[in-house]
């Protein structure tokens, strides 16, 4: 025989040949490269389903959500799984091979997200109390109106009411902006700026009239609305409560004892430097906290619009104030609802944000909210403007006004609720003023068409996902 068979007849032939083969086949692979000298060799590992089974029990819970075999992977990098345990342990050659066997064996789970919180959950007990603390100075006006009751110092309050409202809204806007930098910058914005509205309201309520008690009350009413600003802003409502107790227990007895001119007017003057010294503490305690880092400077002109629609707002209450005082009395009141109705607009309209999965269909549901908290804020003013044996209608609509335009500002749109009450204000005014209209339907005409246009903003405005995003 010849041939290699022929020189090895003891059967070793065989290995030779074995070995030959196998320098053959690394060669081919140092010419083809290493993947292809593995894809020549037989494996040796085999699948271990008992291991895998295991493995897809203990991160089922994990593995269910997932919509794709690479999260899964992901799950795997991030359990610290290496290479060598994926090969030695469960038998697979490679992260993306177990996570493939795993996806497969673990059936898909949908879990309902978690609730989250409502961001904007109102504080009700606050909100109820900054209601009544809008209503309580105007007893300060009982006790003392026998002392100043000469014809023109109710121009004079009113005026100087108006300069310190408009004043206020603007000052109130700034200094939360400031917020955002900490308490420290509100406090030294406050500092500048409620000194100096109570100073040009008392001086704008002077130039109406020369009678010394009417400007005393007109700068002790912007003294006292300067203060109340700055308790407001900082949270401290319940510090202006404590200093209004005096005035609130002399009215209260006022139906069943007279008091005498030192108690009408000292017990106002005890609770007027009680809101100033709390001001002052509330102040004090701001400025001594620390500011983050952050742009001091802020245009004057984006608080402009908050302080026209606060003119435009207190002109409108006034004039309804004319033929209804009670009617104002129940709208200062039910401020603090109104504002309660703010928060849960808000949170209603994220919780819809969630619960949409179209523009169209949020549309709907945003305006389906509108309505809601409209509903839910004049229907139980309709009862207590009846009980004033008035017309309903100014009230209410000016209250949907007031309170569409505020709803309106809470999102940062506010130059159309002020020019919207702006021009609501001078029609109704110019209305009365040329005898064309009685002033009920004359503010009921202009009120009416206000709120319309605003309800017609915020549900242009509002009815978008971004606004609550």
């Amino acid at each position: 025989m010849s041939g290699p068979m022929a020189l090895e007849p003891d059967g070793s032939a065989g290995d030779t040949l074995s070995l030959r083969l196998a320098e053959d086949r690394s060669r081919l692979g140092r010419l083809l490269g290493d993947d292809r000298t593995l894809a020549l060799r037989r494996p040796h590992w085999g699948a271990d389903h008992a291991a895998v089974d295991e493995l897809a029990a203990e991160l089922a819970d994990r593995i269910g959500p997932a919509v794709h075999a690479y999260e899964v992977a992901a799950l795997l990098e991030s359990e610290g799984m290496s290479a060598e345990i994926i090969k030695e342990r469960y038998g697979h050659p490679s992260l993306f091979s177990l996570a493939g066997a795993l996806y497969e064996r673990v059936p898909r789970t949908f879990p309902e997200p978690a609730r989250a919180a409502d961001p904007w959950r109102p504080d009700h007990v606050r909100c109820a109390l900054r209601g009544a603390l809008f209503a309580l100075p105007g007893l300060a006006y009982l006790l003392t109106g026998p002392l100043w009751h000469a014809e023109r110092s109710v121009s004079v309050l009113v005026v100087a009411g108006l300069i310190s409202w408009a004043w206020g809204q603007a000052l109130g806007h700034r200094a939360f902006l400031r917020m955002t930098a900490g308490r420290r910058e509100a406090a030294r914005t406050l500092v500048k700026g409620a000194p100096l509205g109570a100073v040009v309201a008392t001086a704008a309520g002077s130039l109406v009239t020369g009678s010394g008690p009417a400007a005393l009350a007109a700068g002790a009413q912007s003294v006292y609305l300067a203060a109340a600003g700055v308790l407001l802003v900082l949270g401290g409502e319940r510090l202006l409560l404590a200093a209004l107790t005096p005035m609130i227990a002399g009215a209260a007895v006022l139906p069943w004892w007279e008091p005498g001119n030192p108690l009408r007017a000292g017990l106002p003057l005890l609770s007027l430097l009680g809101a100033v010294a709390a001001a002052a503490w509330a102040l004090r305690t701001a400025l001594a906290t620390t500011s983050a880092p952050g742009n001091s400077r802020l245009s004057l002109r984006r608080s402009l619009p908050y302080g026209l629609f606060g003119l435009a707002a207190g002109s409108l209450v006034l004039l309804t104030g004319r033929n209804q005082p009670y009617a104002v009395i129940v709208l200062t009141v039910s401020m603090g609802p109104a504002e309660w109705l703010l928060y849960r607009y808000r949170g209603l309209s994220v919780a819809a944000l969630r619960a949409t999965a179209t523009p169209a269909a949020f549309r709907l549901r945003s305006a389906g909210i509108l309505v809601l908290c409209l509903c839910a804020y004049l229907l139980p003013l309709l009862p207590a403007a009846l009980l004033t044996h008035s017309d309903p209608a100014p009230l209410l609509l000016l209250a949907a006004a007031l309170w569409t335009a505020l709803l309106l500002q809470a999102f940062g749109a506010a130059w159309p609720p002020a020019g919207v009450c702006l021009v609501a204000a001078a029609a109704a005014g110019a209305l009365t003023l040329m005898d064309s209209l009685p002033v009920v339907e004359a503010l009921s005409l202009c009120c009416g068409v206000a709120a319309l246009c605003l309800t017609a903003c915020v549900l242009r405005l509002l009815g978008r996902p971004a606004p609550h995003a």
